[in-house]
């Protein structure tokens, strides 16, 4: 969705991370780059700077538990960026032209190599992966629950702002994954477009007429 930058690809600040985080930061990299079966457990041990049995430690489930959490990072990330930038904009549609842009702008400087870790995972993911698919739900949910939010302050009656926004995370995640593989960011800049205008004149159409 929306802001793929991740703790994974952003500068360290403040303390050093933890082991735990930094095998978060791993597996967000990877699930970016490679997606879930993409790259090993040794590999995540290694750009950790971690052994095998630190992992077990922070998550006995293994790579998979370990997926969940980066999961739930990936969306607190993104809904963080999210509500910074509905704080700075008044108008829901200029936060969320932002917010878009960032995405775009990441994917394109990391050589279109980085893309959504949740749309990534969610093509691969497999009915047994229970835990992950669960993760993944409450994280799209999540999203298109604050987008939703936004557009009702602004006036949508609460069923269309849910429509809404659940027509934007639909459309820019597919968007999204056209841009990676074509390697430019046409897909994404033309569908934000779209997707803006449409939210404009839903809001305009809402509006109490003096």
């Amino acid at each position: 969705m929306a802001d793929t930058t991740t703790p994974a690809a952003a500068p360290a600040a403040g303390p050093a991370p933890g082991t735990r985080d930094r095998l978060i930061a791993a597996m967000l990299g990877a699930l970016q780059r490679r997606g879930l079966h993409g790259v090993g457990l040794n590999e995540l041990l290694a750009t950790a700077h971690a052994p095998k049995g630190v992992l077990y430690h922070h998550f006995p489930g293994g790579k998979a538990e370990l997926a969940v959490a980066a999961v739930e990072s990936a969306v607190a990330h993104m809904n963080g960026s999210l509500e910074r930038l509905l704080q700075r904009n008044a108008h829901p549609v200029d936060a969320l032209a932002a917010w878009m842009a960032s995405a775009q702008k990441f994917l394109s400087a990391s050589g279109f190599e980085q893309g959504c870790p949740l749309a990534t995972i969610a093509l691969e993911s497999t009915p047994e992966d229970e835990a992950i698919r669960a993760a993944l739900a409450r994280g799209f949910a999540g999203i298109r629950e604050r987008v939703a939010q936004a557009l009702a302050a602004s006036g949508l009656p609460d069923a269309q702002a849910r429509n809404l926004a659940a027509l934007i995370v639909s459309a820019y995640e597919g968007a999204l994954l056209q841009a990676r593989v074509a390697g430019q960011v046409d897909a994404m800049r033309e569908t934000c477009d779209a997707l803006l205008e449409l939210v404009r004149l839903q809001i305009s159409a809402a509006a109490p007429r003096a």
